[in-house]
């Protein structure tokens, strides 16, 4: 049994689309695009080897020059992760509830009470002072 040309194009456009789910590489979606197109210009114009090879050459590189930039500044202007866990304590506000200094002291801090230390060692905040949460490291909260 003899395969014809389009049949083994859209074969690659399929393993290229099956690699694209598995990477998450969008150049390779791009690229299978290219092969749809090269196999209906072989399948319903009958095109020649090199005007399959063209017709995939040139649909792939545009795609590619076309749509990565796009995609490139629509992630740049995507808004910031949303934060969770400790992530979202940090830049947060909190008051001290026991003095602050760099051996340690404890803080409110999102309604719950974490043990602080101050960032700068000849630094101390009395009880009462709003402080700014910088870090998180286990279970001690780093303010200033």
């Amino acid at each position: 049994m003899d395969i014809d040309a389009w049949l083994w194009w859209l074969i690659g456009a399929a393993v290229l689309g099956i690699a694209l789910v598995i990477t998450a590489m969008p150049e390779l979606g791009m690229l299978a695009v290219g092969a749809v197109a090269a196999a209906v210009t072989s399948g319903i114009f009958g095109g020649g080897a090199v005007a399959q090879v063209v017709v995939f050459t040139v649909v792939s590189t545009a795609l590619i020059a076309v749509v990565r930039p796009i995609a490139n500044r629509h992630r740049a202007g995507r808004p910031p992760q949303l934060s969770t866990g400790v992530d979202a304590l940090k830049g947060r506000q909190a008051v001290v509830l026991e003095r602050v200094d760099r051996s340690g002291g404890r803080i409110k801090l999102a309604g719950e009470v974490w043990s602080a230390r101050a960032l700068e060692a000849d630094r101390s905040y009395e009880v009462g002072q709003e402080v700014d949460v910088v870090d998180i490291e286990g279970a001690t909260a780093i303010v200033m």
